[in-house]
Order: C-alpha cells, then structure tokens, then sequence
C-alpha cells in the first residue's frame, strides 16, 4: 500500500512539473502569454483541422453534391471554396479558443504586408489568380489547355498552382497567375466538341468534285468523327505542284490526341486514293542546262 501511495505521489510530482513546464512563459503576442501549453495545443488543433478540411472537401464532392447536375470543374471549384472557408473559421476559433488577442494579428498583417512588398509578391498574386480561376472559371478540371508551350487536360485546381497532365503521362505545375496574364487556349471551355482541319493534296489531272467524295466517305466511316456537325471538304488553292484541299472533321473524342485522329484518316485516305488511282503529288523541278561551242583558240588561250 505504501508502495502504491509513493508511486502516485511521484506521479502527482511529475504531473505537477509537466503542467509547470507547460505553464511557463515564452515569449508575448500582443496582451497575451504564449507557453508551451499555447504551442502544443495550436500545433494539435491545426492538424486536425488541416485533415478535417480534407475530409470534408471530399465529403462534399463525393457525397453532397455527386448526384447534382454540377459538372466535375464546377465541383471542384465548390469543394476547394469549401475547405478555404473551414480552414479560415477554423484558424480564427483555435486563436480565440487559445486565449490569443487577435487583435494583435495587426502588427503581424503589418510585417506580412512588408514580406509581400518584397519577396511574398509571386505567391500573393498565384493565390489571387487562384481565386478568380475558380470564381470566373475560365479553365476548370477536365478541360483540354494550352499555355505557353504546355498542351493537356487539367486534373487540379489548387490555392497556388493548377496541374496539367500531358499526353505522354507528365504531370506540369503551372502558376495561377499564367492562366490570368497570359494567352490560355481552351479547347473545350463551352464544350467538347472541336474541329480540326487536315490538309490533303492531289495532281492537277485529278477530278476535285471525286476527290471531294472520297474525303467525305472516308470521314463517314470514322467512328471518332461526329456526324452532326457533318465533315466538310473545302478546295483551298492551286499549289505550285497540287490542287489543295481541307478535310475539316468534328470529334468529342480526340481533342487530347489530334494525331492519332489525323493518322487515322490519313492511313485510310491514301488506301482509297490507291484504289481509285489518284495519284499524289510531290515537288518536282525541271533542270535546264545550257551549253556552248568552246573553239581552241579559247581553250588555248585559258590554258597560257
């Protein structure tokens, strides 16, 4: 018994100590005196706040707003939104919970607007730019973008940056503010529904009204060619070599991949050109080359 009183005793005196250690003063925010108490608790109350937003976003995209008429950028849009607004509750009830003047956040937005002017300026402006993405929502997830010199589909939208995924698998992290400041191609803002426009060109003995049947049954055929709006071939110019002419076909299907849809055609173009026997044309030059009678009085005379 006694034994088991010394053990509670000690750790009465450690759990004194601990709470002594806690309680011990750091440093001041403002009216306010931050100890380790102040520290431990904050460090645990954002944590938990970080992974609850988390969660809740994709509570709300998974499970509330799934069986909605959103489409997925404007879910995304909503659950990011989301989470801003619980991580900035969240942050201002952990202050006021912790007993810490907030007011005295002034001198804090003070220095921070100083750390703006001077370093902080990029990451304000990708953060501003992210909001108006996800507010104007001139690019949302899944649509097909170009900027700069980067074609692909957008997977995410975040707080600093948006995530483009190429082509050939690569992930790029572009910054808000290029899709604000600078020239963004969207292949399928309104929708998905895009026209491309593949040369082909013929001899000047072909027919051009045989040769327009043709292009049109082949892109008929293709099951990646939408029917409605119908495919189009237009006669552009008498090239130096050619007569010229634009297959112009809609898909919905291939606006990550253009090439492999030209392929396609391509491919089926020529058998059928095989079949029909129009030909193909390539450059050609014709090479004139003059002579003269040279008398041997004139080789003589180079010759001394």
């Amino acid at each position: 018994m006694e034994k088991a009183d010394k053990v509670g005793e000690s750790i009465k005196g450690w759990w004194a100590s601990f709470n002594e250690l806690l309680q011990t003063p750091l440093f001041s925010f403002g009216d306010s005196q931050i100890d380790l108490g102040h520290i431990f608790y904050l460090l645990v109350s954002v944590s938990v706040l970080v992974i609850a937003s988390r969660w809740l976003m994709r509570l709300v995209v998974n499970k509330l707003l799934k069986n909605t008429a959103m489409e997925k950028g404007m879910l995304q849009s909503v659950a990011t939104l989301v989470r801003f607004g619980i991580l900035v509750i969240g942050f201002i009830v952990i202050f006021q919970s912790a007993g810490i003047d907030l007011s005295s956040l002034s001198i804090l937005a003070g220095a921070l607007g100083v750390g703006i002017g001077f370093g902080l300026q990029n990451i304000t402006n990708n953060f501003i730019s992210g909001l108006i993405i996800l507010f104007e929502r001139p690019i949302k997830v899944g649509d097909r973008i170009e900027v700069g010199d980067i074609a692909g589909d957008v997977i995410s939208i975040n707080a600093r940056a948006t995530t483009i995924i190429t082509n050939d698998n690569i992930s790029v992290i572009v910054p808000n503010s290029e899709f604000i400041s600078g020239t963004v191609i969207n292949w399928s803002h309104s929708d998905r529904n895009v026209r491309f426009l593949f040369p082909v060109g013929v001899s000047y003995k072909e027919d051009p009204e045989k040769v327009k049947k043709i292009l049109l049954e082949v892109a008929d055929k293709n099951q990646y060619v939408l029917k409605s709006p119908p495919p189009t071939v237009m006669f552009d110019e008498f090239g130096d070599s050619s007569l010229n002419f634009y297959l112009g076909v809609w898909t919905s299907t291939h606006i990550e991949k253009p090439r492999v849809l030209k392929s396609e055609l391509y491919f089926e173009i020529f058998k059928k050109f095989t079949e029909h026997n129009i030909e193909i044309p390539f450059p050609q030059r014709d090479l004139h080359i003059k002579t003269s009678p040279v008398t041997v009085e004139q080789i003589q005379s180079k010759l001394n």
